[in-house]
Parts: C-alpha cells; sequence; structure tokens
C-alpha cells in the first residue's frame, strides 16, 4: 500500500477500460487499511464481489478484515481470495522471525480458524476452490520444518440473514468467455452447459 502502487494501477485504467468495451471505468484505487475499510470511504453493502490476493496473511486482525468485508458486500455478495494456510500456529520464537514473517508464513491463518471467523461473521461456509502444498528453499524448510503450509483459494459468500436453505437447480447457461461449455464453483462441483 504505497502511493508508488496506486500511482501504477491508475495509470492503466483507461487502458483496461478500452481493452474491456466499458464506456466508463468499473474500477477504482483507494488507499486505506484492510481492517478498516470504512475509513477508505467504502460504504455498508457496495459491493458484489471483493477479491483479494495473499493479502489477509500480513494482517495481525484476520477476523476484523473478513468483518470489514462483509459489511461492505451487499447480500449475494463474494469475497473471492487466495491466501496462506498453516497447519499449527507458530511459536513466538518464528513468529518473529524476518525470513519467516517476509515470507508471508508468520501470518498464515490456521485452516479451521478461516471456518471459525467465517461462522461468527455470518458468512456461508467457505468453499475451497483450489489448493496446493507450499514448498521452500533448503534454508526456510529447515526453519519450518515442523509445519505444513498451503496456498488456497475460498469463496465466502454473504447471504441474506433470513434466506431460506431450501434444494433447488441451478443450469449453466454458458456464455463467459473460456468458460463455454462448464464453470467450476469449486473443487467439488461444477456447472456444465444445460441443453
Amino acid at each position: 500500500m504505497t502511493d508508488e502502487q496506486l500511482e501504477l494501477s491508475r495509470k492503466y485504467i483507461d487502458y483496461h477500460t478500452q481493452k474491456f468495451g466499458f464506456q466508463q471505468p468499473n474500477v477504482n484505487f483507494t488507499k486505506g487499511y484492510i481492517e478498516n475499510l470504512k475509513e477508505a470511504d467504502l460504504l455498508d453493502e457496495t459491493f458484489d464481489v471483493v477479491v483479494s490476493n495473499c493479502v489477509i496473511n500480513l494482517s495481525p486482525d484476520k477476523k476484523t478484515v473478513l468483518g470489514e468485508v462483509y459489511r461492505v458486500l451487499k447480500n449475494g455478495g463474494e469475497m473471492f481470495f487466495s491466501d496462506m494456510y498453516i497447519n499449527k500456529t507458530l511459536s513466538e520464537e518464528l513468529k518473529k522471525n524476518k525470513m519467516v514473517w517476509g515470507e508471508g508464513i508468520g501470518g498464515a491463518l490456521l485452516w479451521k480458524d478461516l471456518f471459525k471467523f467465517a461462522e461468527e461473521i455470518g458468512f456461508s461456509p467457505p468453499r475451497l476452490v483450489t489448493s496446493r502444498y507450499i514448498t521452500f528453499n533448503k534454508e526456510l524448510q529447515d526453519i519450518v520444518s515442523d509445519y505444513k503450509l498451503v496456498s488456497a483459494t475460498f469463496r465466502l459468500f454473504k447471504l441474506p440473514k433470513d434466506a431460506k436453505k431450501e434444494k433447488c437447480q441451478a443450469i449453466y447457461k454458458g456464455g463467459i468467455i473460456g468458460y463455454e461449455n462448464e464453470i467450476q464453483f469449486d473443487v467439488n462441483f461444477s456447472f456444465k452447459v444445460f441443453f
């Protein structure tokens, strides 16, 4: 989160607006803290989708981050995010190790905590999209040898509190470029075009 990053991002707004055929830009870059999106003027129930790519593990207060995302999402909205997860809590000594922190491991979330936080905040249960074990160079592997880390992408949905849970059928009609015949919902479910 630097002024230079924002300046570089804003430099390409017009390019992407034209490339994707929009009349007006559909993106805005705002400087702020992910633990306090209100301070960045992000209003309640404003967004359809929030995307995060390996940033939440850098926050010391992950539950607050997820709560802020929940606040700014519209009912039916989605958080689509990738991050790093760890199998057990790091020792205090390792949390302070500069190499461990610099690689993002120091702030890795426990897998079970994601599910706990999501439920406490009000999200539907997290949907796993992809995951893979993370491998390290020898020096780092020697430091974190007792820990297993996974890079995972999840989907969290904010459903209306009064939504009824009932069985229903979803039909994918296609039309998304690159996903003409099938679209993956999560690791367990995909939707194929129904003719």
